[in-house]
């Protein structure tokens, strides 16, 4: 394969920088005028909803079969949000031990009821869980099962004024063959079980197909189901409201993509803030970057929450709350190693154990322990990513390879349903970098040094191109690798370590950072 030099900053025999510098975030949304930007979270947090508890906003959102599952983040304004944690460490099945493309945690929904976190959340193949914390960053109960079930997913509870609570949920059409009912179950008020079948109380499949993503509120007399309709890119925003909660709910489209380029504008939540504001986050479906989230103003008119401008969503508004010390902030991306524990950006492929890593063994570094290589790529369950944060950025790692035997590999890595790999491996007494995608490997340079630099430029659109460090220099891979999403979730970028041919003892791969510029 051709290289091209791209230029000569010498960097052989180096150590770990020993500080960083600050690097800014790829995308933040708060332009620091007090207006905000769409989206206000340039990466895949799907299916999106939060909660207000007295000044302070938090957020879940879907996770499939990554692990740890179902992050919390936490926010003071809605436009800056940071990871405080993850309410699942690992899914309960042990099917999920091997990577599970678009099954696991769907749709879920936050709420805080008798002074504490509850968390319903569905995987669609099992049922509908729930999870509860005195405290949103942790630690959780382990899941319990409020409903066995295939198909049963988007669950939202609500609990009503004289005390007793119900459930709405959705139905998966790969799973149920329904795809645009809405379901209303009596619930058991501590969430431990439905109490019965329910009603439907919405199904208008000619005018709104592929119906789900419900959440349950009650403004002024009226029960609200806020739900998407229409499909993931291209859907839109309904409301239903009835002082009935088994409905039959009259409907009302409130957010829908217009004139705008905001395609496919739905699915999320509707919060106040503490001066009444209203707002809605929702998601935008974003291709190869996975559905982003943006926010919307509200105005109440007849009874209906008008979403946007006058129900197409707006790119720049002025923020709900203006803080004056409030910096502009973003779930973190860059990684030192300098904790004993993994930063929260991070998730595995599948549930994981904690012996395929190691940040104590060398203080500083990572150390990643190689696991059996899996094809296609995608389906290895200890690749350690992290989601595309912005349209177009690069990421860079120093990589410090000990193997013990012929076929292990560590290096970075770029996941979607197509994949791509640029690592070292171990070929008998040599060292080998090579570009790994799913139809083929190329050796591209021996070397002999058992450090080295990986990178990858991300443009507009989700081409990658690959570079790594050369005794003169960086160098470039000729060949570019085009970016795909996953199933039903964004590109990620990460790093691994595997092995191919060896089945006895095994080395490590350590790495200093990984860093985004």
């Amino acid at each position: 394969m051709q290289t091209t030099i791209l230029n000569s900053e010498k960097v052989a025999g180096e150590k770990k920088t020993a500080a960083l510098p600050d690097f800014a975030h790829p995308w933040l949304s708060d332009q620091g005028d007090g207006t905000y930007c769409n989206p206000v979270l340039y990466a895949d947090y799907s299916d999106a909803d939060a909660i207000r508890v007295d000044d302070d906003f938090y957020m879940v959102a879907s996770s499939f079969n990554c692990t740890p599952g179902l992050p919390i983040l936490h926010s003071k304004d809605l436009v800056n949000w940071t990871l405080i944690g993850h309410a699942l460490k690992n899914l309960p099945d042990k099917r999920y031990e091997k990577v599970q493309p678009g099954e696991g945690v769907w749709a879920p929904a936050i709420r805080f009821h008798a002074g504490k976190f509850w968390i319903f959340y569905p995987t669609p193949d099992e049922g509908i869980f729930l999870v509860t914390a005195g405290n949103p960053a942790g630690p959780w109960s382990e899941p319990h099962c409020v409903q066995a079930g295939k198909g049963l997913i988007d669950p939202c509870p609500l609990w009503d004024d004289d005390g007793k609570a119900y459930l709405v949920h959705a139905y998966a059409g790969s799973r149920a063959g329904i795809k645009h009912r809405l379901r209303v179950c009596p619930m058991a008020p501590d969430g431990s079980k439905l109490l019965g079948k329910g009603e439907i109380v919405f199904h208008q499949p000619e005018k709104h197909p592929t119906l789900e993503g419900p959440k349950f509120l009650k403004k002024d007399g009226w029960y609200y189901i806020l739900a998407p309709a229409g499909g993931v890119e291209t859907g839109w925003q309904l409301a239903l409201r009835l002082k009935n909660i088994y409905g039959p709910y009259e409907a009302k489209i409130v957010l829908a993509q217009g004139g705008t380029d905001i395609n496919g504008p739905h699915q999320g939540a509707l919060v106040d803030t503490p001066d009444d504001g209203w707002w809605f986050l929702h998601f935008q479906d974003d291709g190869v970057y996975g559905r982003i989230i943006h926010l919307q103003p509200v105005e109440w008119r007849a009874g209906w929450p008008v979403m946007g401008k006058n129900g197409e969503p707006v790119r720049r508004h002025k923020k709900p709350i203006n803080l004056p010390h409030q910096k502009p902030i973003a779930p973190p991306t860059s990684d030192e190693f300098d904790s004993p524990k993994l930063g929260l950006q991070w998730q595995w492929q599948a549930n994981h154990r904690d012996y395929w890593h190691s940040l104590t063994a060398r203080p500083g570094w990572l150390r990643l322990f190689p696991q059996p290589a899996v094809t296609p790529l995608n389906e290895q369950p200890n690749l350690l990513l992290q989601k595309f944060p912005a349209r177009r950025f690069s990421v860079e790692t120093k990589l410090e390879f000990f193997p013990q035997g012929n076929g292990e590999e560590a290096g970075l890595v770029v996941v979607g349903e197509k994949s791509a790999m640029l690592g070292v491996q171990h070929d008998g007494a040599e060292k080998w970098l090579v570009l790994r995608t799913d139809a083929k490997v190329e050796k591209l340079q021996r070397l002999a040094s058992p450090s080295v630099k990986l990178r990858a430029e991300v443009r507009d659109g989700g081409e990658v191109f690959f570079g790594f460090e050369d005794l003169g220099g960086f160098v470039s891979v000729a060949e570019t690798f085009r970016a795909t999403k996953g199933k039903w979730i964004g590109a990620k970028a990460g790093l691994y370590s595997s092995k191919r041919k060896h089945a006895g003892a095994a080395g490590h791969a350590d790495f200093a950072y990984f860093k985004f510029m």
